[in-house]
């Protein structure tokens, strides 16, 4: 074996499931997943000779009722996985020969992963998955978007990256599909496609708005896809054709939700704001550390002025919602997202008032307003609350209030001195006001 091969090969040992690692000479009864193509195209010239020699087949109704099962063969209707998974492990066990058939790339938020946590021995033919049909269908690229699932889990981490990011493929399920999802992203700028039935004669891909799908019926098995709207004024949703549907901007790095190359807690002349209306950087790398942003996050950004914190936690991939109660302010704060490339949401009202109605927050930085701003954000419940304040008045009014609301409290007190320069080449230090940083989290 070359010095090459042997590199190439090492990683192999490092493997979560080692012993379900299926190489070309491993003896005894594997498991054989084969996709069924999304796309519509013809099975792979691998199932034909899996089915042959296996002794028992697993799969849903549509995929067993679409394959030829050779006679006396067991079948096993896919339903809940974990009487599928004991009927597999024993016929690997007796040495029986599996094949599963699983929608698309089984790999892809698919059947693979629970058979390998089973520590089954696995051969993978993947086929077109329902995603890259659905981006195909659409004539739409789809290097930089993002792939998330709202299919048997809490499907607000998927709602919040169609939120957040320009191009969002969401896997849906029963009760959580293109009717909910749109009813999320009313107020985000959003276009979205709904294929259906993908590969089968019932196949059908609509462009519509997050109003229209919310309206609509739509059939199961679909995809979501979720594109940033760059279209002009006065465009129709209509049949899905390449000229009609523009992708959502894209990365340049091509990592739709990794960490800003050009970092965080920015300085304040990297962002329009008036009368030194911006929360300082020093101050910003604590709040936006302590609200937590990430992908699938919605953090609320309360009294946004200049938006710094909020355009912040969304360069960190957490979709976010800017309160701004100043036209002028939220007009600077549309401005400074634009400049910084991500996609915020702003609402211009006066808080309390303007947060009645708005999507539940996980996290909210409460910049400006009094106490009837706090009580209000606490009575939606959000896992973490974060407020500055200088004004040491408002600090015990804002603790208690936070414990009174179940929440734990901690608290800092922050003071910079900045370097400046002197005539002559000299150098001074020049504070900043201190500020108090309190962040309130629900056990």
């Amino acid at each position: 074996m070359s010095r090459a091969t042997a590199a190439a090969a090492e990683p192999l040992a490092n493997l979560a499931y080692p012993d379900a690692l299926v190489t070309e000479s491993a003896p005894g009864a594997v498991v054989t997943v084969v996709g069924v193509d999304a796309a519509g195209a013809p099975p792979h010239p691998a199932l034909a000779p899996a089915l042959a020699g296996a002794g028992l087949v697993v799969g849903a109704a549509r995929h067993l009722a679409a394959v030829s099962v050779p006679p006396g063969v067991d079948t096993v209707l896919l339903g809940p996985l974990a009487p599928a998974v004991r009927r597999l492990s024993v016929a690997v066990a007796a040495g029986v020969p599996a094949v599963v058939l699983a929608s698309g790339d089984p790999g892809l938020f698919g059947i693979v992963r629970r058979l390998r946590a089973a520590g089954l021995p696995l051969r993978v033919v993947p086929a077109v998955s329902s995603v890259a049909a659905a981006f195909a269908r659409a004539g739409l690229p789809w290097d930089g978007a993002a792939v998330v699932t709202a299919h048997g889990r809490d499907p607000r981490p998927a709602l919040n990256a169609c939120r957040a990011l320009p191009l969002v493929a969401v896997l849906t399920a029963p009760g959580v599909g293109a009717a909910e999802l749109g009813a999320g992203l009313i107020g985000w700028s959003r276009r979205l496609v709904v294929a259906e039935h993908l590969g089968t004669d019932a196949e059908r891909v609509r462009a519509v708005t997050p109003e229209q799908a919310a309206a609509g019926t739509w059939s199961d098995p679909h995809v979501l896809l979720s594109i940033a709207d760059t279209a002009p004024a006065g465009f129709v949703p209509t049949d899905v054709t390449p000229d009609r549907v523009a992708t959502g901007g894209m990365r340049a790095d091509n990592q739709p939700a990794a960490a800003p190359a050009g970092g965080w807690a920015l300085p304040e002349d990297r962002y329009a704001h008036r009368d030194s209306m911006i929360t300082k950087s020093e101050v910003r790398a604590l709040v936006v550390a302590r609200l937590r942003p990430r992908l699938g996050r919605l953090v609320w950004d309360v009294g946004a002025g200049s938006g710094s914190v909020g355009i912040e936690c969304a360069l960190l991939g957490a979709a976010v919602l800017a309160v701004e109660r100043d036209p002028a302010s939220a007009a600077t704060i549309r401005d400074n997202a634009a400049t910084h490339a991500v996609d915020v949401r702003i609402v211009v009202g006066r808080a309390p008032e303007a947060l009645a109605g708005l999507p539940e927050p996980d996290a909210v930085f409460v910049g400006g307003g009094g106490v009837d701003v706090l009580t209000a954000v606490v009575a939606r419940r959000p896992e973490r609350v974060v407020l500055t304040l200088a004004a040491l008045d408002r600090v015990a009014p804002a603790v208690g209030l936070l414990r009174a609301a179940g929440y734990t409290v901690e608290g800092s007190q922050l003071s910079a001195a900045r370097l400046a320069d002197l005539p002559g080449g000299s150098i001074r230090l020049a504070a900043t006001n201190p500020v108090v940083v309190l962040t309130g989290e629900r056990p």
